[in-house]
């Protein structure tokens, strides 16, 4: 019985924020979809609020800060709701409470500003060209106007450094990512890849600390572990984060 009442306080709460204006709250985004949207069409202070994995009752609020994505918990509680020390009797009174009071502080001292709420009406995108649309049609620009000077959601290139296969000596490659092709090239000139990796038989990417190099991640395919390093750990943290929105969605 009280598994109900909870379920309908819950879509009660739902309801109202999907009648109020901003439109933030993006209902089962994934933590992962929620970086990738927030680093590719977002700015810093970009920020949204989505159900949590951890169950009826639990929120994650998602903001830029700069070059990464902080999430912050949001937990139902039979009063209201719980967000660090402060608690709102309604998720209303938690959207009016940012217009106010935009700053947020961290556990590890970063002060981080909510600048702008990223709309609702951006869904978790199976193609990447349609987030780019949405963002056209929001600026009130059209899509040829965006095509030619944005490079397409989802992709990334840029200069890493990979581990040898048989010679275990690092080099310096070029990789460009489209859609779930992973390409390294002898360097940026070159037409001819020397390797296409199809991330759709990659079971994991993460930071590495087994080498004797900082920056460094590895992408795991049956047949091998791919073991590359990125100029910054910022930069290796986005190569991550990218790759592993791939692999999560359909």
């Amino acid at each position: 019985h009280s598994y109900y009442q909870r379920t309908r306080l819950l879509y009660s709460d739902w309801l109202c924020l999907s009648s109020t204006s901003p439109r933030w709250y993006h209902f089962d985004l994934s933590r992962h979809a929620a970086e990738a949207l927030l680093l590719s069409n977002g700015k810093d202070g970009s920020y949204l609020l989505r159900n949590s994995h951890e169950g009826p009752g639990s929120f994650a609020l998602s903001v830029r800060a700069k070059d990464s994505v902080k999430h912050f918990h949001v937990t139902r509680k039979s009063s209201g709701y719980a967000f660090g020390f402060n608690e709102f009797a309604s998720l209303q009174d938690f959207v009016s409470h940012f217009a106010n009071q935009p700053l947020l502080g961290s556990e590890t001292g970063t002060l981080i500003v909510l600048k702008c709420p990223y709309p609702w009406r951006v869904e978790e995108p199976s193609i990447y060209e349609s987030v780019r649309v949405h963002t056209a049609m929001q600026t009130g620009r059209t899509e040829s106007d965006l095509v030619a000077n944005a490079p397409s959601f989802g992709t990334k290139e840029g200069y890493l450094v990979k581990l040898g296969a048989v010679v275990k000596n690092w080099k310096q490659r070029w990789f460009t990512l489209n859609r779930n092709d992973l390409k390294y090239f002898k360097d940026k000139m070159f037409d001819e890849p020397i390797r296409t990796l199809d991330l759709t038989a990659c079971s994991a990417v993460q930071f590495d600390y087994s080498k004797d190099r900082v920056n460094c991640f590895c992408l795991v395919f049956p047949e091998r572990t791919f073991y590359l390093c990125a100029k910054s750990c910022v930069e290796a943290d986005e190569w991550i984060k990218i790759i592993r929105w791939k692999l999560v969605s359909p």
